[in-house]
């Protein structure tokens, strides 16, 4: 072990066991973590990132992973080194959660939700360090207070469905320091949260670590994360460490071609400016790429005035409608032919609820929608069903949308036969082109979903969505759950495709960096309004609404000599979108600050 090495990892070898003998799950690995140090360990999934910190906490034995070799070296607060893989489960007890703490991916399974926070919170502090309830206590109000969230002692009683998401992670992560542990180790801590809510999170955490000398090891996929937040990189590739160096020697001079390709994929704001149109990003190893702008033309496909969505909300022993979730309030854009229109903005914003309104797979309450001329909101139920031959939509989680029963020909080929488009050897024929289309080698026909990896799947979805050649498609958070190799592959096949076929795409995204790749046109959506929409370069270039303006500083930038301090975020907390039945809201109303750039005029609550 190295000297004064929190934690050293060497030569750690897990195998988990399947019906088809032992499946290596990571190979040879070793690195360091010392005293007040982030070392963040980088990769996509199923590259082995997850399962070598698991081993560190001894939870892998937990998912059927085995230690089959290597050692785990821990330098204990009392009594000196110890080889974790070889201690006993009494000491583990006592050693998680005491000394080493851990931040999980997903705050809401991290929480039960039968017990309060403050229960919660108390719990680990009686346990390892001997307080009674009100020392407890009162050091869990300390700690919900170091993590910047407001009223501390009202949500001691509160439960975690009862707070949002970026709340829920800051309590996971109080919990994670309340023991004051000597290495904290995060896994993919904010891959689930919004770019502002992340920005806070990842300041928040870095604070911590400088005030405690805590060392972190820090698991992601996302690079600008790493720059971010690193001290130390280690890269893992499909089991195995491929190269390990300081933040900024990975960033600035990396060795390995993985890493390289790594970082090629990663979308940096800002490296649009002075490009009128979006063109597909240039990828490491793929030769004659087309790199071509995609101009679009100047013909209006879909019109939407005025668009308000709400949804009740009941109380009362009668159910009665008590107050409204005004989820979209007098939103008004125009998608053209062959461009991209992009909506983003952050959870709860009403986004999807406004790509979903104008597909009315929710019912809006009022406004105007035209496709083509035709008035989408007055269809009948059958001629709806035709008007959606040109319209689909692609979701955010591609697993949920596909049947698991069905193999993926018949998936691909469905709209297809509801329709009676085709039938037999024709079908066939037309749903293998499709695969082609998306890049899928035709072998994968007779496949069922959970056989694809998750950038597989959504290609499936993309095939399916063009079965009927639709001229417009909804892409809802199409490529966030993806790796960042396969959301820039997935991305560029969107862009070849709207070059070739000139699709129309309505864009939802909450991440910067990707809108500004894909986009003509953009809308900046906050508490249910439009805030700003113009030309992509303008709203980029010269954004002039505060929300906006707040939204560009928190973006992450993939680059360690340009970081942001806690200093440089000041959000305000998101007003709720619930009112009363008598509350009238004020109509949008804009300024047109450059040519085809409006900003919103009326109090928008930012």
């Amino acid at each position: 072990m190295l000297d004064n090495a929190i934690a050293s990892i060497s030569n750690l070898r897990v195998e988990f066991q399947t019906k088809d003998g032992p499946v290596v799950g990571v190979e040879n690995v070793s690195f360091d973590v010392h005293p007040g140090e982030t070392v963040c360990v980088v990769g996509e999934s199923g590259s082995g990132k997850s399962v070598s910190s698991l081993s560190l906490m001894r939870l892998v034995e937990f998912g059927g992973g085995e230690i089959a070799a290597g050692g785990l070296m821990f330098d204990r607060r009392e009594g000196g080194e110890m080889d974790l893989a070889k201690a006993p489960g009494e000491v583990m007890k006592d050693i998680r959660g005491n000394e080493i703490g851990m931040i999980f991916q997903e705050p809401m399974t991290a929480l039960n939700p039968v017990f309060t926070v403050g229960r919660q919170l108390t719990e680990g502090l009686r346990v390892h360090k001997d307080m009674n309830k009100a020392q407890a206590e009162e050091r869990a109000v300390e700690l919900l207070r170091e993590v910047r969230i407001p009223e501390p002692e009202r949500r001691m009683a509160q439960y975690p469905h009862e707070l949002s998401g970026g709340m829920r992670q800051r309590v996971v992560i109080a919990m994670a320091m309340a023991c004051e542990p000597r290495l904290l180790i995060a896994d993919e801590p904010t891959t689930a949260l919004d770019v502002t809510i992340q920005a806070e999170i990842l300041a928040l955490m870095d604070r911590l670590k400088r005030e405690t000398g805590t060392a972190v090891m820090f698991i992601t996929h996302d690079m600008a994360v790493v720059a971010q937040m690193a001290d130390r990189v280690v890269v893992m590739f499909r089991g195995n460490k491929v190269e390990e160096g300081t933040v900024e020697e990975i960033f600035e001079n990396p060795q390995h071609d993985y890493t390289k390709a790594l970082l090629a994929a990663v979308p940096k704001l800002g490296e649009m400016q002075g490009k009128a149109y979006p063109e597909p990003m240039k990828l490491m190893g793929v030769e004659d790429q087309r790199i071509e702008p995609i101009v679009g033309t100047e013909d209006v496909l879909l019109n939407v005035e005025n668009l308000t969505t709400r949804f009740p909300v009941k109380g009362g022993l009668l159910r009665r409608t008590v107050a409204n979730v005004h989820a979209v309030e007098d939103v008004s854009f125009k998608v053209y032919k062959g461009q991209t229109l992009s909506l983003v903005g952050e959870s709860g914003c009403g986004k999807s609820t406004a790509g979903r309104s104008i597909l009315r797979l929710v019912e809006p309450l009022s406004g105007k929608v035209e496709f083509e001329g035709r008035d989408v909101i007055g269809l009948n139920q059958s001629d709806l069903h035709k008007a959606r031959l040109d319209m689909q939509m692609i979701f955010q989680d591609p697993f949920a949308s596909l049947n698991p029963q069905m193999q993926l020909l018949d998936q691909v080929a469905e709209p297809l036969r509801n329709y009676g488009l085709a039938s037999g050897s024709e079908l066939q024929d037309r749903v293998a082109n499709l695969f082609d289309r998306v890049q899928l080698p035709r072998s994968f026909m007779r496949r069922y979903p959970h056989e694809m990896s998750g950038g597989q799947r959504q290609r499936i979805a993309i095939a399916r969505a063009l079965a009927l050649n639709p001229k417009l498609i909804v892409a809802d958070e199409a490529v966030s759950a993806l790796d960042v190799s396969v959301q820039a592959q997935v991305l560029n096949l969107m862009m070849e495709l709207q070059a070739d076929l000139g699709l129309s795409f309505l864009f939802i995204s909450h991440d910067m960096a990707v809108v500004e790749r894909v986009s003509h046109q953009v809308g900046v959506m906050y508490l249910g309004r439009i805030v700003e929409l113009g030309p992509r370069a303008r709203v980029f270039e010269n954004p002039q609404h505060a929300y906006t303006q707040a939204l560009m500083k928190a973006v992450p930038i993939a680059d360690p000599r340009r970081r942001k301090s806690e200093k440089d975020l000041n959000f305000k907390p998101i007003p709720s979108p619930i009112h009363g039945l008598d509350y009238q809201p004020e109509p949008s109303k804009y300024l047109e600050v450059e040519p085809g750039h409006f900003v919103l005029t009326t109090d928008s609550g930012y």
